[in-house]
């Protein structure tokens, strides 16, 4: 188990995404994923109220996962994160929104409180203390325990945390951000002001649209929602590269390139669990495998070399 900064939630290596519930993935089959992440250790889960209302037009992943919660009993054993600031009708940060926002994830979720609430995108419309300040608020009322940063540059997130200090208010314990082998964006200004002021990372797009899981390799077709675009990491240079690297260290170690992916990301300075969805299954074997997947120093930097633009 791993640490989210200072507190005290203690969170499986791999953190389960759940944006396909309701999508690509159905309740029976949603049901069937959470209960093998947990059954395999798992104990983190994310969501947000906007997934995947592109898909149904409504707040479906949250709802799958109360009614699972509450089937199985077990929302005590879990670290639940939701999102707020995207969802139509109540996007940004205002202290409205997110008092609505809250109470509806809640009642979908079928439970009391939201163990990591995240700012889903950064609202510079409203004023970063009136954003904290009501998050504060659902922190003592006992509905929120602790708050992230998702999206924010690096510019907004160390303000952020400057005004939370300066007037008493919550500070941000964790950021969540696309990064994994081929997005390596991460790795400047955005990496330094969360390891400086303490904070945890859990990035999503860990297997950069499911290009790191190696299926889609030149030539192939794929059916599924996001091949168009984890095709387009083969016409870089660097993207075939870092498949031939996943191959050669998932061959040597006798599993999935998804798990030495998803290992590499875990590896790296400031990262607390990578975040990772899977819609059967089959996809989630290679997460959970990647939790117990320790890599070598010289693995580390074949990987590194290779996935370099």
């Amino acid at each position: 188990m791993r640490s989210i900064s200072t507190t005290d939630l203690s969170v499986f290596p791999i953190c389960l995404g759940t944006n396909v519930f309701g999508w690509t993935a159905d309740k029976e089959a949603s049901f069937a994923v959470l209960d093998a992440y947990v059954e395999g250790g798992g104990n983190f889960i994310d969501t947000a109220d906007v997934y995947p209302y592109w898909a149904t037009r409504e707040s479906t992943s949250e709802t799958i996962i109360g009614e699972w919660m509450a089937e199985r009993g077990n929302r005590d054993s879990l670290v639940l994160a939701t999102k707020v600031g995207m969802l139509k009708g109540l996007e940004g940060l205002a202290p409205a929104t997110i008092r609505t926002a809250i109470e509806n994830s809640l009642r979908r979720l079928r439970t009391d409180r939201v163990d990591l609430y995240w700012a889903h995108v950064d609202d510079r419309d409203t004023p970063l203390a009136e954003t904290l300040g009501t998050f504060g608020e659902l922190i003592e009322e006992g509905k929120v325990r602790y708050v992230g940063a998702s999206n924010y540059g690096a510019d907004r997130l160390a303000e952020a945390l400057t005004v939370a200090r300066a007037e008493g208010l919550p500070e941000y314990v964790a950021l969540q951000q696309p990064y994994n082998l081929v997005e390596r964006g991460y790795e400047g200004e955005l990496r330094e002001v969360v390891a400086r002021e303490g904070l945890a990372s859990t990035p999503y797009y860990s297997l950069a649209r499911g290009f790191l899981t190696g299926k889609y390799a030149q030539g192939l077709t794929i059916d599924s929602p996001r091949a168009g675009q984890a095709a387009k990491y083969l016409a870089t240079e660097h993207g075939p590269r870092t498949i031939e690297a996943l191959a050669k260290v998932a061959a040597a170690r006798d599993v999935e390139p998804a798990s030495v992916a998803l290992a590499w990301l875990a590896a790296q300075p400031t990262i607390a669990a990578p975040i990772a969805s899977a819609r059967n299954l089959e996809q989630l074997r290679p997460l959970l495998a990647a939790a117990g997947l320790t890599l070598t120093e010289d693995e580390l930097s074949l990987l590194d070399t290779a996935s370099r633009p």
